[in-house]
Formats: structure tokens, sequence, C-alpha cells
């Protein structure tokens, strides 16, 4: 699925595109999350329970096995593999 939109700034170099942007966006915020909250939380700015860390964690990976499972099945979809058994 191609998505119309553009980036509103033109970058020297294309780092990343934006739709893989979009498509990681969900992974990204959770990891952002995790990553904004552990350092308040060290620096004793706000008090975060263990428990809710590793409930994002858990999140955060469910997101990510979903991602890698849909681009999986994009993969099979498009590309045949083929064994060697079947070659001969």
């Amino acid at each position: 699925m191609k998505i119309p939109l553009k980036l509103p700034v033109k970058l020297p170099v294309q780092i990343i595109s934006y739709e893989s942007l979009v498509k990681y966006q969900l992974f990204i915020l959770m990891g952002f999350i995790m990553a904004v909250g552990s350092a308040l939380n060290a620096l004793e700015i706000i008090k975060i329970s263990s428990d809710w860390f590793w409930c994002l964690a858990g999140l955060a990976i469910v997101i990510e096995g979903l991602t890698s499972l849909i681009k999986q099945k994009k993969f099979d979809k498009k590309y045949k593999i083929v064994e060697k058994e079947e070659v001969k």
C-alpha cells in the first residue's frame, strides 16, 4: 500500500522512507515511551513500577512480531521458495 503523504522537509540524502516510518510508528512510539520513562525514573522525577516497564516492553515485542509476520507473509506471496529436492 502506497502512502501519498510526503515528508515536509527535503533531506539531501534519503535516510529512511516515509512509508517505512509509518509502518513502524507504533514500535517507535513504544520505544520512545520506554526510553523517556526509564530516564525520568532514573532521575527520580517520576516513580514508575518495573511492572509497567515490562508491560510496555511486552507490547513493543508483540508489535515487532506482528510487523515481522506481515512482512514475511508478503514475502512468501511474492517469492516461491524452492527446496533442493525440487530442483533435481
